[in-house]
């Protein structure tokens, strides 16, 4: 491993973020390393170089190629992996080719992530379901709390229950195996939504037991943006459609959601180097070191702060919610022009969303952050409160 550079500052070279700017915020876009970008745009000259023969000959293969290569990852084969733009598509193929009759229940929460939460709303106003959305605890102590909370809203009526594997405003890892265990006891079907666990958490998709499960690989596995998967359990393979039906109808998974027309999926054909990029590290070494960074980082912020954070390092990932001091507001337009002033006055590049009665931040580390950065927000918080005093 003497080739790869050391976390922090000499990581940051690998990637193309600009220089001067403080980025906490891996987990909403991810950020590509050169050399995949790089990957990607050959693709993308390989088309363009001659797009009939591409398209006829080298698409379909390449995309069974990585979707193969990713399945290595997940503990599955790779017939059973479909590749998709992004985790929200997924859930509207899984959403859309399920039938719902009047009664039916989905269950969700209200950590949901909104473009889900939309789409279940849609669904339900066609076909009569009902949305169950139950309240999960936060700041989270125990993986119990999150199940316990989950589990009350099911029922004999839930049809659909959909389940964050990370969630996104709160960055809770949840006990998924248990989730997926207490819904099926109720003769419930389940949709993993997995859009920040892939390299972030080590995934064997068939121990989880759900019945279709989706996750980004733009985010902690590297790939450019619009590269993600759909998983489907073989029970429930042959009636799952994506949400464009094309020349692949009738013909299979793979091959219905291979083909949807004509695009660009230079982003999935640059997956295995991407993966490739995250081997050169060490997955579980990288995993670790990002887990570590954020859980000390939480900790030096809650104790500037005098506040909390939202999770403890066993619902922690690559991302940790640290609540603000008080003073900066409650609302999610107060949580906003924060956002807006710690990007255009200091740039540093952090979420910030109104949770339980205050304001988060919700910090992601990748192998390019160090202390610095933490410093700096903890500095440009406590320097905004004063300038509001």
């Amino acid at each position: 491993m003497s080739d790869v550079p050391a976390f922090g500052t000499p990581a940051r070279r690998l990637f193309q973020l600009e220089d001067g700017s403080i980025y906490l915020n891996h987990g909403s876009y991810g950020a590509t390393p050169r050399d995949v970008t790089a990957v990607q745009r050959h693709w993308q000259d390989r088309l363009e170089a001659e797009p009939s023969r591409f398209m006829e000959r080298e698409f379909r293969p390449g995309l069974r190629v990585a979707a193969s290569r990713l399945a290595e990852w997940i503990g599955v084969e790779g017939r059973a992996v479909a590749l998709v733009e992004n985790a929200t598509q997924a859930v509207n193929a899984v959403l859309r080719s399920m039938s719902f009759r009047p009664g039916d229940e989905i269950l969700i929460n209200d950590q949901t992530y909104n473009a889900v939460k939309n789409t279940v709303r849609w669904i339900a106003a066609r076909t009569g379901a009902v949305v169950v959305q139950v309240d999960l605890p936060f700041p989270a102590y125990s993986a119990d709390s999150l199940l316990s909370a989950f589990a009350a809203g099911l029922s004999g009526r839930t049809r659909l229950a959909v389940i964050d594997h990370v969630t996104s405003p709160t960055a809770l890892v949840m006990p998924v195996e248990r989730m997926v265990a207490a819904a099926r006891q109720v003769g419930a079907a389940t949709l993993v939504d997995g859009a920040h666990a892939p390299g972030m958490i080590p995934l064997d998709l068939p121990s989880i037991g759900a019945d279709w499960y989706t996750g980004n690989c733009h985010k902690w596995m590297f790939a450019p943006k619009g590269c993600a998967f759909l998983w489907a359990s073989e029970e429930v393979r042959a009636d799952l459609h994506p949400t464009v039906i094309s020349h692949g109808y009738g013909q299979g998974f793979v091959t219905e959601f291979d083909w949807v027309g004509t695009r660009d999926a230079s982003a999935h054909f640059a997956l295995p180097d991407a993966l490739g990029f995250l081997e050169r590290f060490g997955p579980e070494r990288v995993r670790d070191r990002n887990h570590r960074f954020v859980v000390d980082a939480g900790r030096r912020l809650a104790d500037t702060w005098g506040t909390e954070t939202g999770a403890p390092p066993a619902l922690t990932g690559s991302m940790i919610t640290v609540r603000l001091p008080d003073g900066f507001g409650s609302s999610q337009a107060d949580a906003i022009e924060l956002r807006r002033r710690l990007l255009d006055e200091r740039r540093i590049q952090v979420p910030i969303n109104a949770l339980a009665g205050g304001l988060w931040a919700r910090v992601s580390g990748q192998i390019y952050n160090d202390d610095s950065d933490i410093d700096a927000l903890a500095e440009a918080i406590l320097t905004e409160r004063r300038n509001s005093a």
